[in-house]
């Protein structure tokens, strides 16, 4: 079976998520820099199938875009020019980068290990893909 790729983009990183073969748990996989994630991508499909991406969606509180929805729009135009046979879906990714914080401050590391930003962004990433799998569970 296919596994699913989530992003948490970011302008200096994008945390990347994946489920296992079976979908039924999804992992940290990476951070990768905006400009690398072709060609990143490109390697990683060399060796695993992969039936869908699954990218946040940043919104305000309010449910309107946020000013960074026009980045996200940019790199999912990216992903759909390289990757045209890979469906796309949309995650609400409000408030996955306070969760992530707050599950890195319960986790006992130590405080540098804490402050490791490429953590954080994997780590919502990949709530953003537990979100998407909820959503699509049968």
């Amino acid at each position: 079976m296919p596994r699913i790729i989530a992003f948490d983009y970011g302008t200096k990183r994008i945390g990347i998520a994946v489920t296992d073969p079976l979908q039924i748990i999804a992992t940290g996989l990476d951070t990768v820099h905006p400009k690398d994630i072709v060609e990143y991508l490109q390697k990683y499909l060399l060796t695993e199938a992969v039936e869908a991406f699954v990218i946040g969606e940043p919104k305000q509180m309010d449910g309107t875009p946020s000013e960074s929805a026009q980045h996200v729009k940019g790199f999912t135009t990216i992903l759909k020019k390289n990757f045209p046979q890979i469906p796309q879906y949309r995650v609400d990714e409000r408030f996955t980068s306070k969760i992530a914080q707050q599950a890195i401050m319960q986790s006992g590391l130590k405080k540098q290990d804490r402050r490791n930003k490429e953590r954080v962004d994997t780590i919502a990433a990949t709530i953003i893909l537990q979100y998407f799998m909820e959503e699509h569970r049968l």
